[in-house]
């Protein structure tokens, strides 16, 4: 893909467009277990929820092209934006889980068909250049369109990198510290509101807080729950 300084078009850099892309992301809400691997790469995979282990493989390698790490810091693959894809798509995002099946697989059709490897065996530069076809919509064998599929890709990648952590991604603050998002805050002090300075990272998520954190349901409601059950 891109390199991350590069003109998106707009005349804003790609990197400018990802803060953008990425403040709106960190609002983001979408709910989904967890023991833990180290694979090649170093990087902590949790097990998976909902996606196979190839599609996985292939989601993880798209996603660290999308927004990769670079001198600027961590990118998708830190953030585990995968595992918050994977997660989706077990609950709130279950309506895309025929998609992700077809399209990982034409991904990785595509590639062999066009390098030789899978997906995720493939070189960053030839990486980018299957993406780059598909957004193109040159690339074949994608139903309804493989521009399609890229969007969702990447629409679904920056949720899961700069998405508040509850929900999965965004792994130890890295989008939020990327796009200097300072997190949640429930109180503003008199040095947070200077123009000079930016506001210390909170690293916290918002669940962290008694306010926000999810209830179980009243002790009534599990009654009535009971009795209309019975």
């Amino acid at each position: 893909m891109d390199d991350s300084t590069k003109d998106t078009g707009t005349g804003v850099s790609r990197r400018e467009w990802l803060k953008t892309a990425g403040l709106a992301g960190a609002a983001a809400v979408v709910p989904g277990a967890l023991q833990q691997s180290v694979p090649a790469g170093g990087v902590v995979r949790e097990p998976l929820e909902t996606l196979t282990q190839p599609e996985a493989d292939a989601l993880e390698a798209v996603a660290a092209r999308l927004i990769p790490s670079d001198e600027h810091g961590p990118g998708a693959r830190e953030a585990r934006a995968a595992h918050y894809i994977d997660r989706a798509l077990g609950g709130a995002l279950a309506s895309s889980r025929e998609a992700y099946r077809d399209g990982l697989a034409a991904v990785d059709r595509y590639a062999r068909s066009t390098k030789g490897e899978r997906f995720a065996d493939l070189s960053p530069a030839d990486q980018d250049a299957v993406l780059t076809d598909m957004e193109r919509n040159v690339a074949t064998g994608f139903v309804p369109s493989a521009s399609a599929f890229f969007a969702l890709l990447r629409t679904h990648t920056i949720h899961g990198t700069f998405c508040d952590p509850y929900y999965g991604g965004n792994r130890n603050f890295v989008g939020w510290d990327l796009i200097g998002y300072p997190g949640l805050r429930l109180a503003v002090a008199e040095a947070d509101q200077r123009l000079d300075a930016k506001p210390a990272p909170s690293h916290t998520s918002a669940y962290d807080d008694a306010m926000f954190a999810p209830k179980p349901p009243r002790a009534g409601l599990w009654l009535r729950l009971i009795r209309h059950a019975d």
